[in-house]
């Protein structure tokens, strides 16, 4: 149903100085992954958001359930749909075929990656043949097709294999001079970090919009996982909040408390808008927005 790519979505809200909210989710795997995801769709549409996008697996592996997924989404709804698009997994070839076969549905927004080498690789090295990062994911996109619309991931707190803040800033430049429109970051907890990245990466000539990204935390463990997978930073004040709490309500009540506070903060001090990453839960995220909408957002 949707043609029109994120960028051209985005460049309208933000002229009208309106946020860019959007979310992630995921292709499901079984039956009922696939209940739970129809019933967050039907749960976000109403919220109109500027797009969501669809991750496709560690090396690519569910790229065939990503690409169904969009164009199902895509031929349903009237808001952006953007596929996420990787090296890893993928010859140069394989990639421009996806993206010829994303563009021939309809396809107009990518989100271009590296990706997660296969768990069974910890030392994965590209091939020959393969995107080295998700630079050259960019420039074999916007080779194809000038009028698409590109994203490109940032790290507040630093991509956990980067030499230095600095070299991964210098990264984000590249990854930005060879085509992405705008940035979506990795999630953080502490808007600070996000303020601080943002000005180094204009002081070093970046002006895409970056685009903060949001979990908020609905389950105990969640903090751990957060931390040890994606190296994150838990504010104290988080960590007391949720405790050793065992009630899954009250958990649920004080991340998406303080994932408002946080996401009103952010929008309050200028950033663009709001990703939010879903699990393909989107009542959470549901949640965060109905309390951002009473907060006059």
């Amino acid at each position: 149903m949707a043609t029109t790519s994120v960028v051209e979505t985005m460049r309208g809200r933000l002229f009208r100085r309106d946020p860019v909210f959007s979310f992630e989710f995921f292709p499901p795997r079984d039956a009922k992954g696939e209940e739970t995801l129809a019933r967050a769709m039907a749960e976000l549409a109403p919220l109109n958001p500027a797009f969501v996008s669809v991750t496709c697996g560690a090396a690519g592996a569910t790229r065939h359930l990503t690409r169904d997924l969009v164009c199902s989404l895509q031929s349903r709804h009237s808001f952006g749909v953007m596929a996420h698009i990787t090296a890893v997994g993928h010859s140069r070839e394989e990639l421009a075929e996806l993206v010829k076969d994303y563009h021939s549905r309809g396809i107009r927004s990518f989100l271009a990656l590296r990706g997660d080498p296969p768990r069974d690789e910890p030392d994965w090295t590209p091939r020959p043949n393969q995107a080295k990062n998700a630079a050259e994911v960019v420039q074999i996109i916007r080779g194809l097709f000038p009028d698409v619309s590109i994203g490109v991931a940032g790290y507040p707190e630093t991509h956990p294999e980067a030499e230095s803040v600095e070299s991964d800033l210098r990264y984000l430049r590249v990854k930005v001079e060879a085509g992405a429109d705008f940035v979506v970051t990795q999630m953080f907890f502490d808007n600070a970090g996000y303020f601080a990245y943002e000005h180094r990466a204009r002081k070093i000539g970046v002006k895409a919009p970056i685009l903060p990204g949001i979990m908020p935390i609905t389950r105990a463990g969640q903090i751990e996982r957060f931390q040890s997978m994606c190296r994150v930073e838990i504010p104290e004040q988080l960590r007391l909040a949720i405790g050793s709490k065992d009630d899954p309500h009250r958990i649920r009540e004080i991340g998406i408390s303080f994932a408002a506070a946080q996401c009103a903060d952010l929008l309050r001090r200028g950033a663009p808008g709001i990703h939010f990453f879903t699990l393909n839960q989107s009542r959470a995220g549901h949640a965060v927005f109905a309390a951002l909408q009473a907060m006059g957002w």
